[in-house]
């Protein structure tokens, strides 16, 4: 089983450390109890107050208050080629990192692809970019550990030729069939018969749609890179970035939990270090 170190790091004074570190416990949970079992890929992941702070071998995850363009959020390469990930504060950032830890485990790199049959019915068989939490993206298919918002994110039962009983297409079973995308998401392959780079999206209307993105040069940067660029520039004002309304019942319920969550440690900090002060009073000079 491959195993991995993730680190959070929050470059940004608009979050407290305590919210950190819940994010990073949920994180955890996510990896640990859901995702692991599915993609036998593993990680620990660890909160840091600064990326001075963050061992040599852990993959830093940075909260940024600006990012300096859209293009710049997701999972990039440093000097020595391992990956990194930047991510926009917004009140929704916990989803975000989530969508980008998952991302990172299952293809460091962001040159993974997989082969399987074309949603393009005159196209063969493509490579798929892996890219595990696009199709089902959008925030109405999440759900939450400790009322932490987390991603979906796609099994490799994605990938089957076609549907098949009794077979979950992604965690949450929001993906119902293969190789299906969900409005918010999308999918990008190659075609290797063109050397054309396609993608199918749906940010808008009520149906998907296929559009031809051409040659691209994954030469000097990743796929996934060239890629999220693109993507990128063809929405308008992605939640990723902009965060979501203030009256989303699903940020609403993430901040009522954080807070019931919050003010629980609190009472469990206080009651222990109350146990702690009794135990020191009444210990012997030989105890203590």
């Amino acid at each position: 089983m491959m195993f991995n170190y993730v680190a959070l790091v929050s470059q940004t004074t608009n979050l407290p450390n305590w919210q950190v570190q819940m994010v990073a416990a949920a994180l955890q949970i996510q990896i640990s109890r859901d995702f692991t079992p599915i993609w036998g890929i593993d990680a620990t992941v660890s909160a840091f107050d600064m990326l001075d702070d963050v061992p040599a071998g852990y993959w830093p995850i940075l909260i940024k208050d600006n990012i300096g363009f859209p293009g710049a959020a997701g999972i990039h390469l440093d000097q020595n080629k391992q990956p990194f990930g930047l991510v926009q504060y917004s009140n929704r950032w916990s989803l975000t990192a989530s969508h980008e830890i998952l991302e990172i485990l299952v293809d460091p790199m962001g040159n993974r692809t997989i082969s399987a049959p074309s949603i393009k019915s005159e196209q063969g068989y493509v490579q798929y970019l892996m890219e595990v939490c696009d199709p089902s993206e959008a925030e109405s298919f999440t759900y939450q550990i400790n009322g932490v918002i987390v991603s979906d994110f796609y099994t490799p039962d994605f990938f089957l030729p076609r549907p098949s009983g009794n077979v979950r297409y992604s965690f949450t079973g929001a993906i119902e069939a293969p190789r299906t995308i969900l409005k918010g998401g999308y999918i990008s392959w190659r075609d290797p018969s063109t050397n054309h780079w396609w993608q199918q999206t749906w940010f808008t209307g009520d149906a998907p749609t296929i559009v031809d993105l051409g040659v691209q040069d994954t030469a000097s940067e990743s796929a996934r890179t060239v890629i999220d660029r693109i993507t990128t520039k063809g929405r308008d004002n992605p939640t990723s970035l902009v965060g979501l309304p203030q009256n989303d019942k699903l940020l609403q319920d993430q901040a009522k939990l954080f807070g019931a969550v919050n003010q629980a440690n609190k009472i469990n900090a206080a009651t222990l270090n109350e146990q702690v002060e009794q135990i020191r009073k009444t210990a012997t000079p030989q105890q203590a």
